[in-house]
């Protein structure tokens, strides 16, 4: 009799894992309380793996030996709650998939920039002639290539929410680009709930291994003195560099690692600002592990092409310049966006407010913003954190009334940016469905 393993989501990761359960003998349930894309829905029969949609057949998963469960998947459902009860083991996708591969992996967290270092990470080993994969909340399923493509190397980009439910999971490389509050509503509004699952990153880490952060986070600076931390520790900072480690000297970035010393120009790196100084040094210690060259390393560091939907300067109309910084789905974002813009701003922003504290932004809006734009279903939050400070804040429901509403209120020399601190979810499939349409409605104009 096959062993039962049952899958909840029926997304990328999810497909992917069934893909994978089935290669490995298993017999597969997918299972998704919403609609399932027609694309997914194509894979799963043509590997005739079993699903429903809309709805959950809540015996069927209780027979299971194992679930797998998307990551969007809040601990609190009720069905989760059945399962922890009668003792059936959930994991998540990066979890199953690592049971049944022996590659190398960079595993990279952090409230924000790690889907940037994620991708230059990725580009770097990938221009550098690895077999390399690209996994997580980037690129395809990890479980998926883990069955179709094997790699040596694996980059992934890791969620708290994937990091929850992984326990026998190994990084070889790991990475804590920062920590800042974040998705509390799921961890009980509790900050060091967040802040022991970003930390999860190191479980079952040796001295043989590398874990890499950044030494100016002051989060993590605190909870690295209350930690055994058993892999070799490289930081990475504005100041100088340690050994080993990556900091910044007379404009310059400096990577010492190995006996090997790295040098590069900040304004050679394709990435500017502030925050990408920090994702360019911690990708580029990544690849110094696997003895990536220097002169590799500075090419793929200059002509890295950055990240859809991240303060994507797009296109101009009469002058005003249109930004899709849609990725910033929290406060921490969307104060880097602010700050990196030097012009006057239109600012674009609201969504499914996360229990968000708009006051570390209240310097920033009071200089730079002329005008908010809030596009949400709920807009208290907004209008009560800039109505003193803001003459101009207007409501929109939909993405193309906030867009024409940004181009009335902006004039030559402006910026409109789309930097909505918040998720998505109220309005949009996801940050990329409302950074397309955002860009479409831009076209448009």
């Amino acid at each position: 009799m096959k062993k039962l393993v049952a899958i909840l989501g029926a997304g990328e990761s999810g497909v992917g894992a069934a893909i994978l359960a089935q290669k490995k003998g298993y017999k597969v349930f997918v299972s998704d309380l919403g609609k399932i894309k027609e694309k997914y829905k194509n894979v799963l029969s043509n590997y005739t793996i079993d699903f429903e949609e809309e709805k959950h057949s809540v015996d069927k998963i209780l027979c299971a030996e194992l679930v797998v469960k998307s990551p969007g998947i809040p601990e609190t459902a009720p069905l989760i709650v059945q399962l922890k009860e009668k003792g059936i083991p959930v994991i998540s996708e990066i979890e199953f998939g690592g049971r049944y591969t022996s590659a190398k992996t960079i595993c990279i967290t952090g409230s924000n920039g790690k889907t940037t270092t994620t991708l230059l990470t990725y580009h770097i080993l990938k221009n550098a002639g690895l077999k390399v994969g690209l996994a997580g909340n980037v690129g395809k399923s990890f479980a998926w290539q883990v069955a179709d493509e094997e790699h040596e190397v694996y980059v992934i980009e890791l969620s708290s929410f994937q990091l929850d439910r992984m326990y026998e999971f190994k990084a070889d490389v790991s990475v804590i680009m920062n920590i800042t509050p974040d998705h509390l509503d799921r961890y009980g509004y509790d900050m060091q709930n967040y802040i022991d699952s970003k930390f999860r990153i190191l479980q079952n880490q040796t001295s043989n291994d590398y874990f890499i952060y950044c030494e100016d986070d002051e989060v993590i600076k605190n909870e690295l003195r209350k930690r055994e931390i058993k892999p070799v520790q490289i930081p990475f900072g504005l100041g100088m560099a340690a050994e080993p480690g990556a900091g910044v000297h007379e404009n310059r970035i400096i990577i010492n690692f190995n006996q090997n010393q790295f040098s590069m120009s900040i304004l050679d790196l394709s990435l500017q600002g502030k925050h990408n100084t920090y994702n360019s040094m911690a990708a580029g210690i990544a690849s110094m592990v696997f003895e990536i060259r220097n002169e590799q390393l500075r090419e793929s560091m200059a002509d890295f092409k950055g990240v859809e939907h991240r303060l994507e300067r797009f296109l101009k109309v009469h002058g005003i310049e249109f930004v899709n910084d849609s990725k910033a789905t929290n406060v921490n974002s969307t104060w880097y966006a602010l700050e990196s813009v030097h012009k006057p701003i239109i600012w674009i922003a609201g969504g499914v407010d996360k229990g968000n504290d708009y006051s570390m932004l209240q310097g920033l809006v009071t200089n730079k913003v002329k005008a908010i734009v809030c596009l949400g279903k709920n807009n208290a939050k907004l209008h009560e954190a800039f109505g003193d400070s803001v003459a101009n804040i207007v409501d929109a429901t939909s993405m193309e009334e906030a867009v024409k509403a940004a181009y009335y209120l902006a004039r030559n020399g402006d910026t409109v940016l789309l930097s909505p601190a918040c998720a998505s979810f109220d309005l949009f499939e996801n940050y990329e469905d409302r950074g397309n349409q955002f860009k479409e409605q831009v076209r448009n104009l």
